[in-house]
C-alpha cells in the first residue's frame, strides 16, 4: 500500500512537467528555416539565398561557363552544378564537359565530374531513395548516374531521344522520365535496372517535366499549344490536358498533394493547377519570364525564377500574395537546401 502512495505521488510531480513540455512542443512552430539555391545563367554563379531574410547572401563562381541547372544533398551541404555550355537546347554554341560540386558551407566549389567529352550536361535529381546522382547528358541520348560519394561516373540510362534536357524521377526511385525537347516526347526510365521502358508521344515541342507526390501523374508542357499534358504513370499513356492561359513551362507539385504550380513566362504568371479536379483555379502574377518553380517542404511557401527580372517571386500558398528576392543575373533553375 505504501509503495502504490509513493508511486501515485511521484506521478502528480511528474505530470505537470510532461504536460508542459507537450505545451511547449505544441506551440512551437515547425522550423522554416532553409536556403534556396539559384543558378544566375547570366552571372555564371550560383546564387545562396536566405527566404526568409529575403536577399542572396551570397554567390559562388561556377567557372566562366553557364549553369543551368543546380541539385542539393539531402543534408542541405553539397549542390551540383553541370556546365552545360554557352547556348541553349538546340542551338548551337559550346558543348559542356562537366559539373562542378560546391560545398555551400565554405561556399567554395571543392569537387569536379568530368564526362570525358562534350556532352551538354543539365539537369541533375538527387535520388535519396537509391543514394545516386542523376544528371541528363544530352547529346549522348542518357542520363549518367553518379555516386555523389567518390564523384565517380557508375552507369548511364539510354533515353534512346536528342534534346534529353530535364529528369524528373518518381519518390519511389523507380521510374524517371526524361522530356525530350524537339522530338516532343517523354522517355520512360527503369532506374533501378538501368533501362529505357517506352516512349511517351506528348507533341510536336515539349518542355519541363514533373511527377505527382503519389507517382500516378506525370506532367509536362506543350510547346505549340497553351496546355499541359497528364500523362498516366501506370499506363503510359496520355491521361488528359489542362488547358493553360498560355503555353506553359517548368511545374511543380505542392508536397500537400493539392495543387501544381506552372510557369506561364509569357503571361508573368504562375497557374495553379487543382490535382483533384484537374483545372486551372487561379492565376497568380509574378515578375518577367518565370522559369523554374520550387516549393518549400511545408508546403507554405512557392519561389518561381524570373529570369528577366533577375528575381525570385515568393508566393505566400495560403494568401497567394507575392513578394520578390534580387538574384543574380538571369536566374533559372533552383533547388531547396535545408
Amino acid at each position: 500500500m505504501a509503495g502504490e502512495m509513493k508511486i501515485q505521488f511521484l506521478r502528480s510531480l511528474l505530470l505537470p512537467i510532461a504536460l508542459l513540455g507537450l505545451s511547449a512542443s505544441a506551440q512551437t512552430p515547425a522550423s522554416t528555416s532553409g536556403r534556396l539555391i539559384v543558378a544566375n545563367k547570366g552571372d555564371a554563379t550560383i546564387g545562396i539565398v536566405d527566404t526568409a531574410a529575403g536577399r542572396q547572401l551570397s554567390t559562388v563562381a561556377e567557372g566562366g561557363i553557364t549553369v543551368h541547372e543546380v541539385a542539393v544533398s539531402p543534408d542541405g551541404r553539397t549542390a551540383y552544378a553541370p556546365i552545360y555550355g554557352n547556348a541553349g537546347v538546340a542551338t548551337a554554341g559550346t558543348d559542356g564537359t562537366n559539373m562542378v560540386v560546391i560545398d555551400l558551407k565554405s561556399g567554395k566549389v571543392t569537387g569536379n565530374v568530368d564526362f570525358g567529352h562534350g556532352v551538354r550536361p543539365h539537369y541533375p535529381v538527387y535520388d535519396r531513395v537509391n543514394h545516386v546522382l542523376y544528371v541528363t547528358t544530352e547529346l549522348d541520348k542518357t542520363v549518367s548516374i553518379i555516386d555523389p560519394k567518390t564523384l565517380k561516373i557508375i552507369g548511364t540510362i539510354p533515353t534512346t531521344q536528342p534534346q534529353s534536357h530535364v529528369l524528373a524521377i518518381s519518390h519511389d526511385g523507380r521510374r524517371g522520365y526524361t522530356a525530350n525537347v524537339s522530338t516532343g516526347t517523354l522517355s520512360v526510365l527503369d532506374l533501378k535496372a538501368r533501362k529505357f521502358l517506352t516512349l511517351i508521344h506528348i507533341s510536336g515541342n515539349t518542355q519541363r517535366v514533373s511527377v505527382s507526390m503519389d507517382d500516378k501523374m506525370v506532367f509536362t508542357a506543350d510547346q505549340t499549344k497553351p496546355q499541359l499534358a497528364v500523362v498516366d504513370a501506370a499506363t503510359n499513356t496520355l491521361k488528359t490536358w489542362v488547358p493553360l492561359p498560355a503555353i506553359g513551362y517548368g511545374t511543380s507539385p505542392t508536397p500537400d498533394g493539392k495543387w501544381l504550380l506552372v510557369d506561364i513566362p509569357t503571361k508573368n504568371q504562375v497557374a495553379v493547377v487543382d490535382l483533384a479536379t484537374l483545372k486551372v483555379v487561379r492565376t497568380v502574377d509574378v515578375a518577367k519570364e518565370p522559369q523554374a518553380v520550387v516549393v518549400r517542404p511545408d508546403s507554405k511557401e512557392a519561389y518561381a525564377s524570373c529570369r528577366a527580372s533577375n528575381q525570385v517571386a515568393v508566393i505566400d500558398l495560403t494568401s497567394w500574395k507575392v513578394r520578390y528576392i534580387d538574384t543574380g543575373k538571369g536566374v533559372d533553375g533552383m533547388a531547396w537546401a535545408k
